[in-house]
């Protein structure tokens, strides 16, 4: 497993554990060792049948870690997940119009292109759809870098740009969750190799909570998980989270559409930002059941 966050020790201790029930060896790949790993793998020493990648950069292809999924990708190790198909799910700009032919609702959008920008003028159309004020994000961002939530003209690309250099930038209209039982009703939900977790994911506060199936009756949350097998579908991906709103019509849209590489800080470790620790060691878990389904399916196969 690539990893390079040391606050997640409750979902890594969790993976090494069930590795050893489950007679799997596991190495833990942090920067300390990516370029020891990686000549490694090259040469032939080391020959991983699964790579957990919980860390590498998309948008930079000199980056160790981007560098060690690539070449373990051409070595062909069995990647959660692979980069091609995780570059393309990851990429917003390139996924906004599948969603769409989907079915799926998203914010309106607008998308535009970095070599545009400097002559780029917005619609009088498209700033009464994207209303005042709206969002702009980069195509390849995370962690909020790039993101401006109170863009009110075009003029505010620049800010995005100069945070985060990238292709594609999106505007979106800014979307507001109704509120449920007085929590705002926004969600994220991980998917991992077909099984689903729902969690109550405050945007004002960047606090979880897990949603309990009395919730999830009450307040007819079904279409969550319908939305993101569908995202599963469409992408390819084994592994990510989802964003999703609901609004006062009742309307889920999701947000941000696609999280690879999902932060597994616990909550024990940070009670703020933290997932729950029993979705935390879920998760874990089911990824090493996973690992071992795809290793023994390759033993039949070859």
């Amino acid at each position: 497993m690539t990893h390079k966050l040391d606050a997640d020790d409750l979902f890594i201790h969790s993976i090494q554990r069930y590795c050893a029930e489950a007679r799997l060896n596991f190495y833990l790949i942090e920067p300390v060792w990516i370029d020891c790993f990686y000549e490694a793998l090259n040469r032939g020493a080391v020959w991983p049948r699964v790579l957990l990648n919980m860390n590498s950069e998309h948008h930079l292809p000199d980056e160790p870690f981007h560098k060690l999924v690539r070449l373990a990708a051409e070595k062909n190790v069995q990647i959660i997940d692979p980069p091609d198909v995780a570059r393309a799910a990851f990429d917003k700009a390139r996924l906004h119009s599948p969603l769409i032919g989907c079915g799926i609702h998203v914010p309106h959008t607008v998308i535009v292109p970095r070599e545009q920008i400097s002559q780029f003028t917005l619609s009088p159309a498209d700033l009464e759809a994207l209303a005042n004020p709206f969002v702009i994000k980069p195509s390849m961002g995370y962690g909020r870098r790039g993101v401006i939530i109170d863009a009110t003209s075009e003029g505010d690309l620049a800010k995005s740009v100069a945070d985060w250099p990238d292709s594609n930038y999106l505007l979106q209209r800014r979307i507001t969750p109704r509120q449920l039982n007085g929590s705002p009703a926004y969600f994220r939900v991980f998917f991992v190799f077909d099984s689903i977790w729902v969690t109550w994911w405050n945007c004002y506060t960047d606090q979880y909570r897990m949603v309990t199936p009395q919730e999830a009756i009450d307040f007819a949350l079904k279409p969550l998980e319908k939305i993101t097998r569908q995202i599963a579908a469409l992408t390819r991906m084994n592994f990510f989270s989802s964003e999703i709103a609901q609004v006062e019509s009742g309307e889920f849209i999701v947000i941000d559409y696609m999280n690879d590489q999902c932060h597994m800080l616990s909550q024990s470790a940070d009670a703020q930002r933290g997932v729950p620790d029993e979705l935390v060691t879920a998760i874990a878990a089911r990824l090493v059941s996973a690992s071992k389904e795809l290793i023994q399916a390759r033993a039949r196969i070859g």
